[in-house]
């Protein structure tokens, strides 16, 4: 038989023990509720190429250059509007154009590359855009020459799941702008490839940025062989 006294302290040993596990079961229901609460999003990193500074200085424009005028760049073989940064795997299907998550452009890939070649034109030529000051140009030139420009590829392409490059494919057309229409001048693919130092977003968007300059250089050679 117990004694009172013993019976007591049982019973409140048995309502501590019940204690504990109710603070041990409340803690778990609080996590279980805090694990189920929607993550907050990761924020998007975005991209552009870089200072203008970066493009190789080119010499002073020639006083008798003729002005050229730049189209709005169109796209062949990525999405035209899309400010997604693409890569492609090469050791799996290379067909496949896959966009980051995680990452865009700060603007439209088209745009971005707009804006670069006419930087790195500029600096032999008057480069006016299409849609800027055009018009009146073409009304107060004889013959200006008018400068298309086609992306067929923009994308980061992996050959392993460590190394990649940028890569920019580019179709240019240039044609003389006459009183009967357009006039066909010369043609010419450009391709440049610069190895990304990372396999992410950033490694594609600095790989990118060095193959569009890489193109922009040559177009510009280019364009001093046409006589432009």
């Amino acid at each position: 038989m117990f004694s009172t006294t013993q019976r007591v302290a049982q019973h409140a040993l048995r309502l501590q023990t019940a204690g504990r596990l109710a603070l041990a079961a409340a803690a778990v229901a609080v996590l279980a509720a805090c694990s189920a609460l929607p993550q907050k999003p990761q924020p998007v990193a975005r991209y552009d190429f870089g200072p203008v500074q970066a493009l190789k200085a080119p010499s002073a424009p020639s006083a008798n250059a003729e002005p050229l005028v730049l189209a709005n760049v169109r796209a062949a073989g990525v999405p035209d509007a899309s400010a997604a940064i693409y890569y492609r795997l090469a050791y799996a299907d290379v067909r496949e154009l896959r966009p980051y998550t995680q990452a865009s452009w700060a603007l439209p890939a088209m745009q971005l590359i707009q804006q670069r070649m006419r930087d790195a034109l500029s600096g032999q030529r008057a480069v006016v855009l299409d849609d800027d000051g055009a018009n009146q140009l073409l009304r107060k030139s004889g013959y200006p020459a008018m400068l298309r420009l086609e992306v067929v590829d923009f994308s980061q392409v992996f050959d392993s799941a460590q190394s990649s490059q940028g890569v920019l494919r580019m179709r240019a057309t240039l044609s003389e702008i006459t009183p009967k229409g357009e006039r066909w001048l010369a043609q010419q693919v450009f391709n440049a490839q610069q190895p990304a130092a990372s396999a992410d977003a950033a490694g594609a968007a600095a790989a990118l940025a060095a193959a569009t300059d890489q193109v922009a250089q040559q177009l510009d050679t280019w364009l001093r062989e046409q006589g432009r």
